[in-house]
């Protein structure tokens, strides 16, 4: 039996198209594997935690070798039950938006919780950095509301995927397969449509296999 973590970064709910198709994903991957647990964690909806104060304070004295607080071990304990969450899975599928030409804020919260020495990655002057997260597969469902498809002008503006591929990428997931919803604004309502129909396919079809 293995584990899907579902992380939805959008705060639209059923209105979202990432979500959407998203959602479509783990319909199919259900009744392929009835077996697995799935997991689903909305950063806009469930509590993320801070990072600042006590645990930055407690992330640089585990850099520096010294004790933590009272203050920095409670805090970094919270921390340590968000990274958990992520490592005990063995799957995961990510429905992020494009704000900005990049992420939704709350995502890259999470994401700086997430990332920590020592848990999701290593550094050594032998070796470098090392991801600790290796061997797990992901599959992105990227939105957007304009076109960026890879090869024209407006690709220097998608910081999203980018992004995304790098950060997973650096703690070790490797194998990450994207379905892509574009335009859902620029082309209107019914471009929109076709657009998250056809991205709903690809995402049952991949869901097969995943």
């Amino acid at each position: 039996m293995s584990k899907l973590l579902y992380i939805q970064a959008s705060p639209r709910g059923k209105r979202s198209r990432s979500i959407s198709v998203g959602d479509a994903f783990v319909e199919t991957y259900k009744r392929r594997h009835p077996e697995d647990e799935i997991e689903t964690l909305n950063v806009f909806s469930d509590a993320i935690v801070e990072f600042d104060g006590a645990a930055v304070e407690a992330k640089y004295a585990i850099l520096h070798g010294k004790e933590h607080s009272q203050e920095q071990l409670q805090a970094w304990k919270k921390i340590e039950k968000v990274i958990e969450q992520f490592t005990s899975a063995d799957k995961y599928l990510l429905a992020v938006a494009m704000w900005n030409f990049s992420i939704p804020y709350r995502l890259k919260q999470y994401i700086d919780v997430l990332v920590q020495p020592g848990y999701t990655f290593s550094y050594s002057e032998e070796k470098g950095y090392q991801g600790l997260v290796a061997g797990r597969p992901m599959v992105v469902v990227y939105a957007r509301g304009g076109e960026y498809a890879r090869g024209n002008e407006a690709e220097a503006f998608d910081l999203q995927r980018r992004y995304i591929e790098l950060i997973f990428g650096f703690i070790g997931i490797k194998n990450m397969r994207a379905v892509v919803v574009e335009p859902t604004l620029q082309g209107g309502a019914e471009v929109a449509a076709a657009k998250c129909e056809e991205a709903i396919s690809n995402a049952r079809e991949m869901a097969s296999s995943f």
